[in-house]
This record gives C-alpha cells, structure tokens and sequence, in this order.
C-alpha cells in the first residue's frame, strides 16, 4: 500500500530561498568568520554587491521603461505606496520602543520600509489575480531603480547618523559601490544582452549566492560581536506581529487608495502587489553597506517580511482570480488564463 505524502498546503509557499538564507544563517552562527578571514570575506562581500547590481542594471530594459511611462499615474501610485506611506508607518512604530522593540529592531524595522519594491513575486502574483502583468513589471522595475538612490537618501534622513544610523559616508560609498555598478550595466547592456540570455539560469544562481555571501558575512560579524543576546523570542514575536499590521495596512490602503483614485481592477491589483511588497534582493545588499557591523539586525525584519508576504500574497491571489471580472473588463495583458474554477464565485 503505498503511503501518502504530506506536503505543505498549495496556499502557503515557502520560498526555497528564504531555506537557503535561514541555513546560511545557521551556518554563521556555527562558524563565524573572524580575524584575517573576516576582512576577506568583507572584500569578497563588497565585490559581489557590486556584481549584483551591475547585473541588475544590464538586465533592466531601458525601452521597457520607457514603454512604462505611459502608465505614470499607477507607477506614481506604487512609488508613493513603497517611499511615502510605508516610511510613514515605520516612523509610527517608534512609539513601540523600547515596550515593545529594541533600539536595533525599530531600526530594522523602518529600513524595511525603505526599501524598494520587489520584482519577481508582485508580477507572479499579479498573473495569478488576472491583473495587470505589464504595469506590474513596469512598477517594480521603477522601484528598484528608484530605491538605489531614494532608499540610501530616506535612510540617511530617517535614521540618521548616530550609534547604528546611517552616516553621509554611507550614502557615498553606497552610491559608489551600487550606483555606478548600476549605471556600468545599463551601458554595456546591448553588448552583454546575448550572454545574459545564453546564461540567464546561471546568473541566477550568482545573484542568490551574492546575497547569501552579503547574509553569511553580516550575521558572522554580528555573532563575533554578541549583538545576538539582544534579540529574545518574545521580541522576535512582537516583530513579526508589527510586520502584520504593517503588511495589512498596505493591502487595504493600496486597493481601496486605487480604487478611490479610479483605477480599473486589472491595474488596482498591480498595484497592490507592487505596493505592498518590499524586495530582498535589493535591501539585504543595501543593508550591508549602510550598516556595517549591525547590518544582521537590520536585515532580521525584511527577511521575516518577505516570507510573511509571499504566504498572505498567495492568498489573496487566489482569491482574486475567482473574483468575477467587471462589466465589459476583457483579461488583463499577461495574467494567467482563467479556468472554471477562477470564473466561479
């Protein structure tokens, strides 16, 4: 008789990255790097941020952009969504300290606001809802290239430069450090555009194994310096619960703020993908260069954030693609073909 497997329900994903992040984690906590080996690791770190968003800007398609503005109120929208109101909540939370929060975890807390949107998953879950795909690419292409200078400006501004703030010297050397990476990319996009395609798979696998080395090196330098004794479960509890509250309150005023604006239904749910969501990607790299030694605590609350979101964005997914289209609304461009099952109630 053969046994029945048990696997995870199909609404709660667990993204196979977040695994490697959480082992990498482990792996640091094990075996820290220090000495000698640590100010390798640091050079090795720096580099593969460099790596990183010089791909990023030699994938990023100039013309598809371009395409995009046409669209300027959604994308508008999504950006005042990610760089307005999320910073506003983050501000917030300040009254949590130190009841509720540490110093160090309020900090992580309202970086996690800054950063920029994510790319991969909003247009994922756009498809899934029959939204629309095209203005999700748009808006979340706009708000990474927009996070690589807003991000380290409201970092500079929100958190200032005082114990674990974030310095001028900060904004500098992340200017140099991913803004001209990024900028070196998008020229030397046309020459490159037959590698990146030949070998996209295997550019993949060197972006994650550029976060996961940035991760490895942040959270051995924070086991080195003890900075772990300062984070109890309770904390981490209370955290997360305010990262619900954040993500719930960017839900319902990403939807029910576009449909007050007048947008249709294929474009509010682009929008509340794109408006919601907070990219690893960008802000784990971001993290290490604005803070330094204290980057493992500023990177804590967007890695609980970007799991919490992909399992609360799956469900609301779900749901949208059941919901009825509205009158003479045709499927969006790019969403995912309806079945049966999505055209019923």
């Amino acid at each position: 008789m053969t046994r029945r497997t048990s696997r995870p329900p199909s609404w709660l994903p667990v993204d196979p990255f977040i695994m490697s992040l959480v082992g990498t984690v482990a792996l640091a906590a094990l075996f820290p790097v220090s000495g000698s080996a640590a100010h390798v690791a640091s050079g090795a770190s720096n580099g593969a941020v460099a790596l990183l968003f010089f791909l990023y800007g030699a994938r990023l398609s100039t013309r598809e952009a371009l395409d995009g503005l046409r669209h300027w109120r959604l994308h508008t929208t999504v950006l005042t969504c990610t760089f307005v109101l999320f910073p506003v909540l983050g501000l917030a939370a300040r009254v949590l300290v130190p009841v509720v929060l540490t110093p160090d975890l309020f900090r992580g807390l309202l970086f996690l606001c800054l950063v920029p949107s994510t790319i991969q998953s909003s247009i994922a879950f756009t498809s899934i809802a029959r939204g629309n795909v095209p203005a999700a690419i748009c808006a979340g292409s706009f708000s990474s290239l927009a996070g690589i200078v807003v991000t380290p400006l409201l970092a500079a501004l929100l958190l200032g430069g005082g114990a674990g703030g974030v310095s001028a010297d900060s904004v500098l050397k992340i200017a140099l450090q991913l803004l001209v990476p990024f900028a070196c990319g998008q020229l030397l996009r046309g020459p490159l555009a037959g590698f990146l395609a030949r070998y996209r798979r295997v550019l993949g696998l060197v972006d994650r194994g550029s976060i996961l080395l940035v991760v490895y090196t942040a959270f051995s330098e924070g086991m080195v310096r003890g900075i772990w004794h300062q984070v109890s479960p309770a904390r981490l509890g209370a955290l997360l619960a305010v990262e619900a509250v954040f993500l719930a309150v960017m839900l319902t005023l990403s939807w029910y703020g576009a449909r007050w604006l007048g947008f249709g239904r294929a474009d509010r749910i682009a929008i509340q993908f794109a408006g919601s969501k907070k990219s690893l990607a960008a802000g784990l790299p971001m993290a290490g260069v604005l803070f330094g030694g204290q980057a493992a605590l500023a990177a804590l609350p967007l890695m609980l954030f970007h799991q919490t979101q992909l399992i609360v964005c799956a469900v609301i997914a779900r749901r949208r693609a059941r919901d009825p289209l509205e009158e003479g609304e045709p499927d969006a461009p790019g969403a995912a073909p309806a079945t049966a099952l999505t055209r019923r109630r």
